[in-house]
């Protein structure tokens, strides 16, 4: 019995050992990949990135080359950090610490040195680097820009970092990834696919020619060039008018909801963050917490819009049925409520209907029309959700869903907003609790975009396509569905006529709130707006010099260009951001400027003073 379990014993023995021994030559590579790994270097070959052009084809952002010194920390031998630091204008502290961190990144894949060397550079190290193991010089194509304006909407290219790299292994260490604007945006599109080889290696480690004949090479394939629908003059003209101004400018087709220019104050050329220099001048650039030139405040910069907001009062007025438009209100210097500081109005003639209303900006009016529609509901709560309601259909009070990587919300506050803010049910509130809304003050938060966007819709009679701002990839026609879509308001479209009546009487009425900025040719519609402009000064609310704003398109008629124009503590909407739009909306009409009155205030302007004041006001308390 014993002889029978011993040979028991050394036969099963015996087959687990042979089973394992035929599972790992047969069926177990992993032993032979590592073996590759070891014997097997890969080359990657990096594609050309796609081209960027504008609307009509102008080349905006092309390519030139670029060498990066890369290291595979396993190869490094016998290397003399004093000699090759001094060769590479580097430090040998500064040397060495780069090559621990390679190696903390991988002993066997490729790290950068030193990247983006310039022509002259590496044409100087390229003789020396064959006396320093493990170290190669690898080809990389960086952006050439063509025009030094748009660099908030181009966005640029960097080094990816170790998050990137763990979230997306099509990344190693060194290579490089669009950041920011359309560069972000269609990374995967512009940035092609890596080419490559496979060297194979002898036991001394040395390269001893293709593995296995090129048959698991593979070529790069170029970037797809893109087409945006920026228009690159109108896009330069408008930094050109923002310049020594904070704010932006945003100008919208409004029959396709394409982008022609998205202008961010301060901007910068973008050829800034391209080179060796690019570390520095992006640290410049974002340590600057005065002008804020990294901050695209035409996407993420959140305002009150001020009076062009009334004539979205207006037409939620129509649609509810609580103002016709040949009723006439009366304004005696501004709207009184419940013996509260009353809401101001400056003079003009009364009563006014709605066009006059609109032409005059009149806060009387607006805040009337407002009480009334919130009032119309059993309680204020269900008549704010519907007053709401009407302004997200315009697509306000969320994102919009265009293709550019950033932007903020905005703010169109609800019931429960409402009951948070006033301790509801210990104290009630009604309309005129937040009676500032009529007239786009109080709580209401839009980005440029937003507000650009909703005057498309007006434009349109009530209806909008989302804002984007790529128009072809090259290979095909098509864009994505959903900026091909229609979105309706929730306001009938007859309701729309005597508002764009209101708007066009803004320039053509002799008391127009834009009638000094009128273009002779063009019918343009717009509405100014002086938006109340607070912060807080050793925790005390402060209101500091008023923004001016402008919403605008033209003609009145099958209108070409829709836009908003903000402009930080420019006093009031007619001082400066009327005036820049009517020069935007004549330059992208015309192709040439007529108001040059207008043009030389503009370019000559400069709000830098403004920015430079400290403040020395006084406290100011919400009147609820």
């Amino acid at each position: 019995m014993r002889k029978l379990l011993l040979l028991l014993v050394v036969l099963t023995t015996g087959i687990i050992f042979t089973g394992r021994l035929f599972y790992l030559q047969i069926y177990d590579t992993s032993f032979q990949a590592l073996s590759e790994n070891n014997a097997i270097k890969k080359v990657y070959n990096y594609p050309q990135r796609g081209y960027i052009l504008d609307r009509t084809g102008a080349l905006l952002v092309s390519n030139q080359p670029s060498y990066d010194v890369m290291v595979i920390p396993k190869d490094v031998k016998n290397l003399d950090t004093l000699a090759f630091a001094s060769l590479l204008n580097l430090t040998q502290n500064k040397l060495i610490e780069r090559l621990v961190k390679a190696r903390v990144y991988s002993p066997r894949l490729p790290s950068v040195v030193i990247p983006q060397l310039t022509k002259t550079e590496y044409a100087a190290l390229s003789e020396k680097m064959y006396k320093y193991e493990g170290f190669y010089i690898q080809k990389r194509s960086l952006r050439d820009y063509q025009v030094n304006h748009s660099a908030n909407v181009l966005g640029n290219i960097s080094e990816v970092n170790e998050r990137i790299i763990k979230a997306n292994p099509y990344y190693q260490m060194g290579e490089l990834i669009g950041v920011g604007g359309v560069e972000q945006q269609y990374e995967e599109v512009l940035r092609g696919v890596k080419g490559v080889k496979h060297i194979q290696k002898d036991r001394f480690n040395r390269d001893i020619g293709p593995y296995k004949n090129k048959r698991f090479d593979t070529l790069p394939v170029r970037g797809k060039d893109i087409t945006l629908t920026i228009d690159a003059i109108l896009q330069q003209y408008g930094e050109e008018l923002m310049v020594n101004k904070r704010g932006g400018i945003v100008a919208l087709e409004p029959a396709t909801g394409e982008i022609l220019a998205l202008v961010a104050a301060p901007n910068y050329d973008p050829s800034l963050l391209v080179g060796r220099e690019r570390s520095k001048n992006f640290t410049n650039l974002y340590y600057d917490t005065i002008a804020k030139p990294l901050f695209d405040r035409v996407l993420k910069g959140e305002y009150p819009p001020g009076s062009p907001f009334k004539a979205l009062t207006a037409l939620i007025g129509l649609e509810e049925g609580v103002i016709s438009t040949t009723e006439r209100i009366s304004c005696r210097g501004g709207y009184n409520y419940g013996g509260k500081k009353p809401l101001g109005c400056h003079h003009h003639r009364s009563p006014l209907d709605m066009v006059n209303g609109i032409a005059n900006s009149c806060n009387a009016y607006f805040a009337t029309v407002y009480r009334r529609t919130i009032d119309k509901f059993d309680t204020p709560q269900i008549g704010i959700d519907s007053w709401r309601s009407h302004l997200t259909s315009f697509g306000l009070g969320n994102y919009l869903g265009y293709d550019l990587p950033i932007g903020n919300k905005g703010l169109i506050p609800d019931s429960k907003y409402y009951n948070r803010s006033f301790g509801y049910p210990t104290y009630r509130w009604g309309p005129t609790s937040n009676i500032s809304n009529s007239i786009g003050q109080g709580e209401i938060l839009m980005t440029p975009m937003q507000m650009a966007n909703f005057t498309a819709a007006i434009a349109n009679r009530g209806y909008y396509y989302r804002p984007h701002i790529i128009k072809s990839v090259s290979g095909t026609d098509t864009i994505p569905l959903k900026y091909t879509k229609r979105i309706e308001t929730t306001i009938a479209k007859e309701h729309f006529e005597p508002v764009i009546e209101g708007l066009f009487g803004v320039y053509e009425n002799p008391h127009g709130t834009a009638h000094r900025v009128r273009v002779p040719g063009i019918e343009i519609c717009g509405k100014t707006g002086t938006s109340e402009n607070f912060t807080k000064i050793d925790g005390q609310r402060m209101q500091l010099t008023d923004h001016s704003v402008f919403i605008a398109f033209a003609p009145k008629d099958n209108p070409k260009i829709a836009m908003a124009v903000f402009v930080e503590n420019g006093y009031w909407g007619s001082r400066w951001a009327a005036p820049i739009a009517s020069l935007m909306i004549e330059k992208y009409l015309k192709g040439e400027i007529t108001r040059t009155d207008l043009e030389t205030k503009i370019l000559n302007g400069s709000l830098e003073e403004e920015y430079a004041k400290p403040y020395t006001g006084e406290p100011f308390t919400i009147n609820r």
